[in-house]
């Protein structure tokens, strides 16, 4: 597998992994009627850098990289990750998150936190988990999950 920055054709492949995750809406804090040209610009925004996890001549993940916070919290690192459908359970999401670990130790960041994991995620859990995130705090009933109505969202954090 390798990993690599994003470019413009890469547009339908990233939107083929990351529009079943915004309609499922169990993950994201994204509104799940979100347009194609909407998500992208999320994705692939001017304020980070988005990455793709090539694999078997194919796009099986992607994500982005950026800062935090701004100002005083600029040197805190914050991502978001994908793996396709059809790729998930083979490692992609943790050699894209040891990816952007590194990268983001490259870019000068002491830090990396994740905003809100969502607690029935419990699979993404355990994976940041077991890369040494730390779970720094709980925000109760904080994502209304489509299914399970109000869930605990996670604050999980690691320093570079």
């Amino acid at each position: 597998m390798m990993i690599r920055p994003a470019r413009r054709e890469d547009d339908d492949a990233i939107w083929r992994i990351i529009e079943p995750v915004i309609r499922a809406g169990e993950t994201y804090a994204l509104p799940r009627d979100m347009t194609r040209a909407d998500a992208l610009a999320y994705w692939t925004g001017p304020d980070r850098e988005t990455f793709v996890a090539e694999q078997n001549g194919g796009i099986a993940g992607t994500y982005y990289l950026r800062a935090n916070q701004q100002g005083g919290g600029a040197h805190v690192a914050n991502c978001g990750y994908v793996t396709a459908e059809d790729a998930t359970g083979k490692g992609i999401a943790r050699r894209m998150c040891e990816h952007s670990l590194d990268r983001a130790r490259t870019r000068g960041f002491r830090a990396m936190q994740f905003n809100l994991v969502i607690e029935s995620n419990e699979r993404a859990v355990r994976l940041w988990q077991s890369l040494g995130f730390e779970i720094a705090g709980r925000l109760p009933g904080a994502f209304e999950h489509p299914r399970l109505g109000a869930v605990d969202a996670l604050v999980m954090y690691r320093a570079l």
